[in-house]
């Protein structure tokens, strides 16, 4: 009889231990399920809105860019969300060896296109930057313009060499105050002098820093900054 009971004891022990593992796994795969679906859902939405005639930002680099290409160093760059590929192209013109990523693979052929147009060549890849993790100490400069996560700035750290810049400008919450152009959904904005506190906190060099309205259309945050030596 102790035996039988014993048995049972042990088949009931089992059968409550499966249980939680067994609810774990469902929620892994659901939870990999639908960052799978979000990253589809992202890929889609951005080919649609690149999915037409033109560049929807225009060919030309943008001017924070431009206008402080003289501090910015040569050599390896990335060029992080590069849309049409219009700033990735611009850095290459200028004889960087540039890298350039984006989530849609429309956007990834027009940056192609508009690179050979111009006679200069970039190496685009497709990446989900909210997966993709960046390599280590490779780039001399890494850029970042209009696309937030708040996350990726310490890996930017990281995937700099030291001594190596980066640079970036994206919008902020006075858009949602004074109603202009940019998101409407306030975690996608930077609230006032975030950016600048994200860079500190990550133990970065700030070289230059601002937050202004440009030409009464978008309120931005703009910052260049040095990773120590």
């Amino acid at each position: 009889m102790a035996s039988i009971i014993n048995d049972i004891n042990r088949s009931f022990g089992l059968a409550f231990g499966l249980v939680p593992a067994m609810l774990f796994l469902v929620l892994g795969l659901a939870m990999q399920d639908k960052n799978a679906c979000g990253s589809e859902d992202d890929r889609k939405r951005w080919d649609d809105r690149y999915d037409q005639d033109g560049y929807i930002a225009g060919r030309e680099p943008l001017v924070f860019l431009r206008d402080n290409l003289d501090i910015l160093p040569g050599g390896r760059v990335l060029v992080l969300a590069m849309g049409e590929g219009r700033n990735a192209v611009f850095l290459a013109e200028q004889g960087l060896d540039v890298e350039g990523c984006d989530i849609s693979p429309v956007a990834i052929e027009k940056a192609k296109a508009l690179a050979a147009d111009r006679g200069v060549s970039i190496k685009a890849f497709e990446a989900d930057l909210e997966s993709y993790t960046l390599p280590q100490e490779k780039y001399d400069l890494i850029t970042d313009f209009y696309y937030l996560q708040r996350d990726l700035i310490p890996q930017i750290k990281v995937a700099l060499k030291p001594g190596g810049i980066a640079i970036m400008e994206t919008y902020t919450v006075a858009n949602l105050e004074l109603g202009l152009h940019g998101p409407r959904k306030r975690e996608y904005l930077l609230e006032e002098n975030e950016l600048l506190r994200l860079f500190m906190d990550a133990g970065m060099k700030i070289i230059f820093y601002r937050e202004m309205i440009i030409n009464d259309e978008r309120a931005i945050a703009s910052i260049i900054a040095q990773k120590p030596e």
